[in-house]
């Protein structure tokens, strides 16, 4: 099996959520949407679809 580089990003993610949920009718805080982006990456860590590496270069 091939293995790619994939970069997830929460801010990414939770602007894709904003973005949905306002197309469906919801208006969410701040606080949710980085809440739900959370929870999105730890799905995806959780289910190995992501591995976490952490960036040195960030620290």
């Amino acid at each position: 099996m091939k293995e790619i580089e994939v970069i997830i990003d929460t801010e990414e993610i939770a602007e894709f959520f904003y973005q949905e949920l306002i197309r469906r009718g919801f208006v969410p805080t701040q606080e949710e949407l980085e809440e739900l982006a959370d929870i999105t990456f730890d799905y995806l860590l959780e289910k190995c679809i992501i591995d976490e590496e952490i960036d040195v270069d960030d620290e």
